[in-house]
C-alpha cells in the first residue's frame, strides 16, 4: 500500500489517526460540510483530515463567518484545511494570510468546482483552462502560506486533459503539499467513468501525496483505488453522505477486517442528528425539510437501491410525512443492514 512522501522542501501534513494506513478525507461540499456535518461525520468514524466549504474571494470578500465556524467551534479532534475559491491574486494571498491566523491544518485553492456559474467566473474548475494563471496564483500563494501546507483540489481538465501534465509540473514548482485530484474534467461534472489513470499518472509525476477523488462509492472500492493509483490516501464526497460509516469501513477493510452491517436502525439515528442541527428551532419546517432531502437523496439510495424510496421521500411535504416513511422503511424489519456499493471495476 502507498505511503505519504513528504519532500523536504514542503511542511509536514498533521498526524493521521493511523498513520500505518493510508489518508482518508471527507471532500469540501458546498451547503454540507459545514461544522455541524463535521460532527455528525465524526460521531460516525471520523476520516484523517476535513476541508471546510469554499471561501469565497475577490475585492469585496470577507472572511464567511459560517464557514469560519466549522474552523473556530470545530470539535471533532480532526485537523480542517481552509478551502478558498477566487482567481484575483491580491484578494486570495489576503485571504490566505487571514486564515492562517486561525487553527487551520493548512490553505486549500479549489481549481475542481464543476459547477457552470462558478466555472463561468475563471474560478473554480475554470483556473484549469489557463496554466499562466496557475502558476502565478500557486506562486504568491506559496510565498503567503510558507509555514503550514498549501493544498489543491483539481480535476484532470477543463474539458479535455490537454493541460493535465502541465499543471502538475507547476504544482510541484511551488512545493504543494497535498493534491486532492478528481479523475474526472470539469465537463464531466459527475458522469462518466473516473480517470483512474491519470490520477496514477499524477502520482508518480508530483512531489506531494495524492489523494484519490471520485466515485469512491465503498470501502472495497476505496482499496481498489489505492492499488490502482498508488496514492496516499482517499477523498470521499457525496458517498460519505448516504453512508457515514463509510471512513471507518474503509479502515476495517484496509486492515483485514470484515466490515461492521450497519442495521437500518442506526440510519434512522443518523437522519435524527442531521435534523437536530444546533440552529433548528429558528429555521421554518418547509426550510429544514428541503435541508434534510439534500441528504437523504444520497442516503435513500443506500438503503434502496432500487430507489423507491427516494422515490417516495421526494414526494413528502412535511415532517410528519418524512418521518413516518423514514419509520416505515428503517424500522420496519430490525434484521436489514445498509446496502454496500459494489466494487470498482478495473
Amino acid at each position: 500500500m502507498a505511503t505519504v512522501f513528504i519532500s523536504k522542501s514542503q511542511v509536514s501534513l498533521p498526524q493521521s489517526l493511523h498513520p500505518c494506513l493510508p489518508l482518508t478525507a471527507l471532500a469540501p461540499m458546498q451547503d454540507v460540510t459545514n461544522k455541524w456535518f463535521m460532527k455528525v461525520i465524526a460521531h460516525y468514524g471520523s476520516p484523517d483530515y476535513f476541508f471546510t466549504e469554499y471561501f469565497r474571494v475577490n475585492d469585496t470578500s470577507r472572511l464567511n463567518p459560517h464557514i469560519l465556524a466549522a474552523i473556530t467551534e470545530n470539535d471533532t479532534d480532526r485537523p480542517v484545511f481552509a478551502q478558498m475559491i477566487g482567481e484575483s491574486i491580491p484578494d486570495l494571498v489576503r485571504t490566505a494570510k487571514e486564515l492562517c491566523r486561525y487553527n487551520i491544518a493548512g490553505v486549500d485553492l479549489n481549481m475542481g468546482c464543476p459547477a457552470p456559474r462558478i466555472y463561468r467566473k475563471n474560478v473554480g474548475g475554470g483556473l484549469l483552462r489557463e496554466p499562466e494563471k496557475v502558476e502565478r496564483i500557486l506562486g504568491e500563494l506559496r510565498s503567503a502560506v510558507n509555514d503550514r501546507p498549501l493544498t489543491v483540489k483539481m480535476r484532470v481538465g477543463f474539458e479535455n486533459t490537454n493541460n493535465f501534465y502541465q499543471i502538475l509540473d507547476i504544482i510541484n514548482s511551488h512545493s504543494i503539499d497535498l493534491l486532492s485530484l478528481h479523475g474526472r474534467t470539469v465537463k464531466d461534472m459527475y458522469h462518466g467513468a473516473v480517470k483512474y489513470d491519470l490520477i496514477a499518472e499524477a502520482v508518480k509525476r508530483v512531489h506531494c501525496p495524492v489523494l484519490a477523488n471520485g466515485n469512491i462509492n465503498s470501502a472495497t472500492t476505496a482499496v481498489e483505488v489505492l492499488s490502482q493509483t498508488g496514492a496516499a490516501g482517499v477523498m470521499v464526497g457525496r458517498w460519505a453522505i448516504g453512508n457515514p460509516w463509510l471512513f471507518h469501513q474503509i479502515r476495517q477493510v484496509l486492515q483485514g477486517e470484515q466490515i461492521t452491517p450497519i442495521p437500518l436502525v442506526e440510519v434512522r439515528d443518523y437522519i435524527d442528528r442531521l435534523w437536530q442541527t444546533p440552529t433548528a428551532s429558528t429555521i421554518p419546517e418547509r426550510s429544514r425539510i428541503g435541508y434534510i432531502k439534500m441528504f437523504l437523496n444520497y442516503i435513500a439510495l443506500s438503503v434502496d437501491t432500487e430507489g423507491h424510496f427516494l422515490r417516495l421521500m421526494r414526494q413528502t411535504q412535511t415532517e410528519v410525512e418524512l418521518f413516518t416513511l423514514c419509520d416505515h422503511v428503517l424500522l420496519g424489519d430490525p434484521t436489514k443492514t445498509l446496502a454496500l456499493a459494489p466494487s470498482l471495476s478495473v
